[in-house]
């Protein structure tokens, strides 16, 4: 099977190229590397360098490769940027996304899935929210997740394109980018791992689903192979465990103690965490319940956080010891 994942030198995108490579399957990536590296990906994948919202580049890439199934990792990330600047978050994720749902339509495309997101959908829940659960964003960023799985929605129905829409809860794990507006985990290890304060904002009682980015590759990968009913589903992918950045920080804490310094080598010095001032509008609790990627797609995940945190802090410090060497 030939699958076109855009986003595919990105955190996610690449770890799904490579579960997909190792089933067998032939990857075709298309990433504009605003976020995403080469670094990422085998020298072998192909990779064509375009913006997505250049609807002829789009075209193109379509016409070319001609794929069975197409994975639409590629987005702008960013909740803040999109509340400063909703026009270039519309047009990166809707526009983006419809040059892509047209032509997949186009090239006859028989399944199409999206990176979807539980967090700013659901909004600010108590318990594991289901498929079913109002959704109710209110950045401009969960607005266009919104509209992309009405779209998915509207090309299911109007042209029998097979569209899924994969509601990621919070994703951690290698290769996920520290800089800018990045993953908590992310950016707690990258600043320990330095020898640096990492602050945790207000009291730190912010109870979030986490999930590793390996069993988010699988979940992918599992809807790419079902059997699923022809129109339009959603599936959430996550733990339906919650985690406070409290626990979440006193965990990475414990499992960078003992590495190496990069810089000194020799054994780290972990800070304490400093607290700061509250984000605006930060939710209290976001779970999603991954009940029906269990009964439908055979998919749960493995992966705790337990082990999945000190992998990422190996990651981390490995390529931090990397880049000092290099």
């Amino acid at each position: 099977m030939r699958v076109l994942v855009t986003g595919g030198a990105g955190f996610i995108g690449s770890h799904i190229v490579e579960q997909l490579l190792a089933l067998g399957h032939e990857c075709v990536v298309v990433d504009d590397f605003s976020t995403g590296s080469p670094e990422n990906l085998p020298a072998d994948v192909p990779v064509f360098e375009i913006d997505l919202r250049d609807a002829d580049a789009v075209r193109t890439v379509f016409e070319e490769v001609r794929p069975d199934v197409v994975s639409h990792q590629a987005a702008q990330m960013s909740v803040s940027l999109s509340v400063r600047e909703p026009q270039f978050d519309a047009s990166v994720n809707i526009m983006g996304l419809l040059n892509v749902l047209s032509e997949s339509h186009r090239a006859g495309v028989r399944r199409l899935l999206f990176a979807s997101s539980g967090g700013v959908l659901y909004g600010s829940v108590d318990a594991p929210a289901a498929e079913d659960a109002p959704l109710d964003p209110v950045s401009p960023y969960g607005i266009s997740k919104w509209v992309g799985e009405k779209y998915l929605q509207f090309f299911a129905r109007e042209h029998g394109l097979q569209t899924v829409a994969l509601r990621y809860a919070n994703v951690y794990g290698p290769r996920q980018n520290p800089h800018g507006e990045a993953g908590v985990v992310a950016i707690f290890c990258k600043r320990l791992l330095a020898g640096e304060t990492a602050t945790i904002n207000g009291d730190g009682k912010y109870i979030r689903d986490y999930v590793y980015v390996t069993d988010v590759a699988r979940a992918h990968t599992a809807a790419v192979l079902a059997d699923l009913p022809r129109g339009f589903s959603a599936f959430n992918v996550g733990t339906g465990r919650g985690t406070d950045v409290n626990e979440l920080g006193a965990l990475i804490r414990s499992a960078c103690r003992g590495t190496l310094s990069a810089a000194a080598g020799r054994p780290l010095e972990v800070p304490e965490f400093q607290y700061g001032p509250a984000r605006p509008g930060d939710l209290r609790s976001n779970l999603v319940a991954p009940a029906r990627a269990a009964a439908v797609l055979g998919w749960e995940p493995a992966v705790t956080l337990a082990d999945g945190l000190p992998r990422t802090v190996r990651w981390f410090h490995d390529h931090a010891l990397s880049a000092v060497r290099s």
